[in-house]
């Protein structure tokens, strides 16, 4: 058996599962240890560190690290390794202290970012203290792409949303807001030492062949874009009969809102069973808590139309 090399980091994200799992590898129980002795703010930095937006994933995040936590191992339920995030994020005092000094003589090279979303603005925050001169296009007027448009209010408050891009904003980065960015062309001809593309890519998936569906095509909403018109404040209301197809977060976002928006009668239909579904168990709970019935098993055929009308799915 060869010895254990400590030297290697990828030994102590083993050892620690849920840090292991973590795509952004935040060292969890460090700041459960903070947590526990209330020191809410330095837990928070600690997160801040390694994920950039703790009030955010503290209600957002897909939660890869809990089903590694070894305490499901002997108990029901892991630890709640994400609601913990949000309670550094809930509690926290004054972080100004604890963030990095921003240098008021710049390094002599300027980045453009393109997009205003969770990259980009990780990107601005680390080459900020570098001394980097940081210029952020965006066309909408404030920052935080999809975590804005397209993550419903009432699982991300504005208020948590606008603090944590705020943290990033202040570091003296120069924000180009509503601004579209329509040539890449023009961008390169700048005297720009580096250009980052952090536009991302949000497309929902759509039944295009399935009989009907353009003779619907008013009735008939591609998710992601309809959260964000709901977002944006273009959509306002909803009928009170409402299909919802797809089993993913996006579905479970769509048929809450719906429930908000006026939508009485709420169903989800799936093609998958419901062990199959890809929303996360915690979604589909929120969902079911409520009362909105989940279909499984049954593939929509066609939309139903008459007299011109948008009258339901054949499943």
């Amino acid at each position: 058996m060869k010895a254990t090399d400590i030297s290697n980091p990828e030994y102590f994200h083993k050892v620690v599962d849920c840090q292991y799992a973590c795509p952004a590898h935040t060292p969890v129980p460090e700041y459960i240890r903070l947590i526990a002795a209330e020191r809410y703010t330095e837990a928070y930095i600690v997160n801040w560190e390694s994920n950039v937006f703790p009030g955010v994933l503290g209600r957002t995040c897909d939660r890869p690290c809990e089903p590694a936590c070894r305490r499901g191992r002997i108990e029901e339920e892991p630890v709640a390794i994400c609601r913990l995030k949000r309670v550094a994020a809930d509690n926290k005092g004054d972080i100004s202290s604890y963030l990095p000094e921003i240098p008021l003589i710049k390094n002599g090279k300027k980045i453009a970012l393109i997009g205003a979303g969770p990259a980009s603005l990780t990107v601005a925050r680390d080459l900020a203290p570098l001394g980097y001169e940081i210029h952020l296009y965006d066309d909408q007027e404030l920052g935080g792409g999809m975590m804005r448009s397209q993550i419903p209010a009432f699982r991300l408050p504005e208020s948590v949303l606008n603090e944590e891009v705020g943290y990033i904003i202040d570091m003296g980065i120069h924000t180009h807001f509503k601004t579209y960015v329509s040539s890449m062309k023009e961008i390169l001809e700048k005297d720009y030492d580096a250009v980052f593309v952090g536009t991302g890519a949000p497309r929902g998936g759509d039944l295009p062949n399935l009989p009907g569906r353009w003779d619907a095509k008013e009735h008939v909403h591609i998710g992601i874009e309809w959260l964000a018109n709901v977002a944006f404040g273009h959509i306002e209301k909803i009928g009170k009969k409402v299909i919802v197809l797809g089993g993913g977060n996006t579905a479970m976002d769509c048929c809450r809102t719906s429930r908000r928006l006026g939508g009485e009668q709420v169903t989800v239909v799936v093609r998958s069973p419901f062990k199959d579904m890809k929303a996360s168990p915690w979604e589909i709970e929120d969902a079911m808590r409520e009362d909105i019935p989940i279909l499984n098993n049954m593939p929509p055929k066609e939309f139903v139309i008459e007299n011109g009308k948008l009258k339901g799915c054949d499943l």
